[in-house]
Formats: C-alpha cells, structure tokens, sequence
C-alpha cells in the first residue's frame, strides 16, 4: 500500500513562511515610489481639473476687469447704478440669511426631534430647491405672489419678494448643515440637565446651541455666499427696478446688454471677493471649532 505525500505548503509558497524569512514582495522604497508616483498623478489630474473649470475662468474674469485699468475698474464699481445694486444685494441678503438662520434651525429640529405623519416627505421637499431650476422658481413665486397671487399676497417688483426667492433657493442650505450635527448631540446631556432643574430654554441655550454654532455659521455663510450671486429666482418676482429690486447680478446682466463688458466684468469680481472672503472665515471659523473640539476631547 502506497502512502499520499502531502507537500509541505511552507514549502511551495514562500510567502507563508515564519517571519524572518525571504518573502517575494516588493521592496519598501519600491512600494512607496509606486505610492508617491500614483499620488503625484492624482494631485495631478486634480488640479488641471480645477484649472479649467475654476482657475481659467476666474483668471479670464479678473484679466477682463482689468482690461481698461484701475481707473475703469473704480468708475464701474462706484457708479450710482452700481452702489444701488450692491446695497439692495447686501441688504436683502443680510435679512434673508437672519431668516434662513432661524427658520432652518427650527426647521432642522422638527425633522430631527419630532415624529409626525409626513416627515419624510417634508425632508424630501427640503431637498426640491437644489434640483429646481432657478428660473422656476421666479415663476413659481410670481404666481403665487404677483398681481393675480391666489393668497391675495402681491410681491412682485417688491423688497419682500426679492426675498422670499431668495430664502426659498438657501434654506436647505441652512437645514442640511445643522440637521446631521443636531443628530449626533447627546441627548443624555440635554435629559441630565433636565433633570438637574434646567429649563428647556436654558438646556437649549447652553448644551444644545453651543454645539450648533459652527454648523449655524456654515450654512449662514452659504447661504448668504448664494443670496449675494443668485440670478435666477429673482428675475421676474423682482422685476429689476433700480434702488429697489435691481441686485448685482441684474445690474450685470444690463451691463452685459449694453456692451460693457469691462463693467460687467468688475461688477462680477467684486461679487466674487465677498462670497470668498465669507468662505474664508467659515473655513478659518471651523478650523478653530475643529481644534476646540480636539482640546476637549
């Protein structure tokens, strides 16, 4: 009777073998050439991605603006029409952004704490904004709010009306950057407080807002970032009239139409250094809350 000689598994594979001995795998400068080298190619396409997407057109706006001088430059932005679209823009945007303030964060609350028949389908319509285009959202609100408005509420070429386009576009802004952190808050700390004898306004005030306060800010300067650029819900609600309804971007628009491109152009730098300036102190505002939150922990 013949008896099966089983291999020794060890040794066939080498790479199964104890520690110690000589494993068939690349060496480690290898492997971490091979790792900077895909690393290089990805930070690569990366930036040239960014480069004609973002980088080329913001350089073609700003070499444009810069086309007829700083003396251009100056007269477009300091022009009469041009002061009155930016203080109706800034003004309008600062209330709507108060308002998106705390209307999003009741509105987040509700979808976070409370139960009720419909709730996924309002989280639904949160999202409706983002996908809805701009200009139908000028319609939907000139009919609902125009001379023939079903409510008997008439906004149309009115501050107000302005204004509710504006909201309706950045709520969810608002809603969606303070919804995921209100989730994750202990509620433990909230029931303890409670039962310690604070009042539901004072835990809200001293356990529950602090938590909030980066997220808040986020979704403010957003949605302030959109209010100051937005076009298209306003168009037919704010009917463009000057000192009044007339924002930036419609000032643009007329700039455009008239052939001033180089006005256009400097208007549109201008809207471009405020929506940066407010994405540099969310990002410099959450780089300190970040920290904090490190110390604490």
């Amino acid at each position: 009777m013949t008896t099966a000689i089983v291999p020794d598994p060890e040794a066939i594979r080498p790479e199964l073998a104890q520690p110690g001995s000589a494993l068939p795998v690349p060496p480690q400068g290898l492997r971490a050439s091979r790792n900077a080298g895909f690393t290089s190619l990805r930070v690569g396409v990366t930036a040239l991605w960014l480069s004609v997407i973002v980088l080329l057109p913001l350089a073609a706006i700003a070499w444009q603006a810069a086309g007829g001088g700083w003396q251009a430059f100056w007269l477009a932005v300091t022009s009469h029409a041009a002061v009155q679209s930016f203080q109706v823009t800034l003004s309008i945007s600062v209330v709507v952004t108060i308002l998106d303030v705390v209307f999003g964060l009741a509105t987040a609350w509700v979808l976070v704490r409370d139960n009720f028949i419909g709730k996924g389908l309002i989280d639904a319509v949160i999202d409706l904004p983002f996908a809805l285009p701009t200009i139908v959202t000028s319609l939907v609100m000139l009919a609902l709010y125009g001379k023939n408005s079903p409510v008997h509420i008439h906004l149309q070429h009115t501050p107000p009306g302005v204004g509710m386009a504006l909201a309706f576009v950045t709520l969810p802004l608002v809603v969606r950057a303070v919804q995921p952190v209100l989730l994750e808050i202990d509620r433990d700390v909230e029931e303890a407080a409670a039962s310690l004898g604070a009042s539901g306004p004072k835990v809200f005030a001293t356990i529950v807002l602090p938590s909030l306060g980066p997220s808040l800010f986020t979704g403010a300067g957003l949605a302030f970032s959109r209010c100051v650029a937005e076009f298209g819900s306003v168009v037919t609600i704010g009917g463009a009239v000057p000192g009044k309804t007339e924002v930036s971007s419609q000032w643009i628009r007329s700039l455009i139409e008239n052939d001033d491109r180089t006005g256009a152009a400097a208007m549109s730098i201008v809207l471009l250094s405020i929506s940066f300036a407010v994405l540099v102190l969310l990002r410099i505002v959450g780089g300190r809350a970040a920290k904090r939150e490190e110390k604490a922990a």
